[in-house]
């Protein structure tokens, strides 16, 4: 019943920017911290930015600090991914990922979306 619904990608220019959106539904959103995820070809996914659920607290990968932003409404069930001054390495699928941990620390729920193309290319 979860869902996750990735959409925004495409292929742009290196320089330029993309926002990449994730909307949520079948599960209570504003309980789960949301991470984006990314996977290029011939490589393992790695993790690139996540969020708390109150959207207070922000983590990045050392590789796209400073250029991308994650961000959340939890009126609209929906994370953000907004991405400047893209690079060629950056190209890969980008993957919304849901994650619920309870209070002994275990991670018991955990949501994937079908992912969505970025291509940075000139």
């Amino acid at each position: 019943q979860a869902q996750l619904a990735e959409s925004g990608g495409g292929l742009v220019q290196p320089g330029g920017s993309l926002r990449l959106s994730c909307a949520a539904s079948g599960f209570t959103f504003s309980m789960f911290a949301m991470r984006w995820y990314r996977q290029a070809p011939g490589k393992e996914r790695e993790m690139v930015a996540s969020i708390a659920s109150t959207g207070g607290t922000t983590n990045y990968a050392d590789s796209v600090k400073g250029r991308f932003t994650i961000s959340r409404d939890n009126a609209k069930n929906t994370v953000y991914l907004q991405m400047n001054s893209l690079k060629p390495e950056d190209t890969a699928v980008y993957y919304c990922n849901a994650a619920y941990r309870n209070i002994w620390g275990q991670e018991t729920s955990n949501y994937w979306g079908q992912g969505t193309q970025v291509t940075v290319s000139s």
